[in-house]
């Protein structure tokens, strides 16, 4: 499987930001935001801590690209997820990306060279660029022909997106 990251944010400082500065001057109730995320995750069984930074993704879609090409891009984008949405780690930090490479079995220094190197860039530019066209606003956001679906969805929603799209569903054994 194909993951693709859509960036919201790429103006974000390495540093990261809070939620409060991340948002200031919009009309957001971020206290009610995490509350709808904490619960759609526990309906999804999917680990949320409590999150109160935000942090540039940009270097962990670059490594997720080259993750792929290794054949280890779901262990990649799992572990990353849990880094930052779980463990509330600063994904645009080297060191962080360079433990989660080692923890999914990607060879550390290979990886950092990623980094400097930036050899994952235009892939994931190309992305961010597909992202736009599409009018891609949040992620995650499922697109299916003329179809989407917005944010963490639950089994039922995307199978419902699957057969209203004219897509039969398969049975084992036939």
């Amino acid at each position: 499987m194909k993951w693709t990251s859509f960036p919201l944010h790429p103006e974000t400082p390495e540093g990261g930001q809070t939620l409060e500065e991340l948002f200031a001057g919009q009309p957001v109730d971020i206290a009610g935001m995490l509350a709808r995320l904490r619960g759609v995750a526990r309906e999804l069984d999917l680990p949320f801590g409590d999150r109160k930074m935000t942090f540039n993704s940009r270097l962990a879609q670059e490594l997720g690209k080259w993750a792929e090409d290794q054949g280890c891009g779901d262990a990649f984008h799992r572990a990353a997820f849990l880094a930052y949405f779980q463990r509330g780690e600063n994904i645009a930090r080297k060191p962080v990306l360079l433990q989660i490479c080692a923890a999914v079995g990607l060879d550390p220094a290979a990886a950092e060279a990623v980094i400097d190197q930036r050899s994952c860039r235009e892939a994931v530019d190309e992305d961010w660029r597909r992202s736009r066209r599409m009018g891609i606003t949040a992620v995650p956001t499922f697109v299916l022909d003329d179809h989407r679906l917005v944010g963490a969805q639950s089994y039922a929603a995307l199978e419902t997106m699957v057969l209203s799209a004219g897509i039969n569903r398969q049975h084992a054994g036939r």
